[in-house]
């Protein structure tokens, strides 16, 4: 969906903006709860039937590196900047963490982002489910936790909302989501500004049938997506 250029969606994402136009959500009731009841049968169908993928996966993983788990969890920020531990399938190596200092340099992500296309701390099968958007899966149980929901804008790295100008931070007043507009219309390819502005034209906009549109775009574009690394 393309971004809209209105006079709200084209307020300055500057650090250290202190005017800025307020985001403003029109949520109803109806809305949340048709949306969390979404949430909770969604998860648990696919938690069930992704199973066999869950298995393989690991043990995948494992076989690879077996310094580290197949799953790893990571603090998020979530709604009202609430953090929560994020889950995912470990698509670097197990010391990933230590070597990101020593590749900062080489950034190639906009603003507080930190993004590599050719990250050399990917592994073989990382490459492949980061690819396939298969590492992201354990998310489900985020969703069914309560932490996230279907869709949303994607849950950011604390370190990085200490970047966020006012007008940004405005992306954590809704729950984070597995997919938004950001995920079907580009993903590693979208500058971070744009990517922010796409983040709150959903949040203006979101109601159960954007949540199922883009539900069902991201299906159709989530194996295989070149622009996901």
């Amino acid at each position: 969906m393309p971004v809209t250029t209105s006079n709200d969606s084209s307020a300055s994402s500057e650090i250290g903006e202190v005017h800025f136009r307020e985001i403003r959500t029109s949520d109803n009731r109806g809305y949340l709860v048709s949306k969390r009841a979404l949430d909770i049968i969604a998860s648990i169908i696919g938690i069930i039937l992704l199973s066999p993928i869950f298995l393989i996966v690991s043990l995948l993983i494992k076989i690879e590196d077996s310094k580290g788990y197949s799953l790893f969890k990571q603090i998020r920020m979530g709604k009202d900047e609430k953090e929560f531990y994020m889950y995912k399938f470990r698509s670097m190596v197990s010391n990933a963490e230590e070597l990101k200092a020593s590749l900062m340099d080489i950034n190639e992500a906009e603003g507080p982002v930190f993004k590599i296309k050719e990250d050399p701390r990917i592994t073989k099968i990382g490459r492949f489910i980061r690819k396939t958007s298969i590492d992201e899966l354990p998310q489900l149980f985020n969703v069914l936790k309560g932490d996230m929901s279907l869709v949303g804008p994607r849950p950011p790295l604390p370190d990085e909302v200490d970047q966020y100008s006012a007008y940004e931070k405005q992306r954590l007043k809704v729950k984070p989501g597995l997919t938004c507009y950001w995920q079907v219309s580009g993903r590693s390819n979208i500058g971070f500004n744009e990517w922010m502005e796409l983040d709150l034209q959903y949040i203006r906009e979101r109601n159960f049938i954007v949540d199922i549109k883009l539900i069902c775009k991201t299906v159709l574009v989530l194996f295989g997506s070149k622009d996901a690394y």
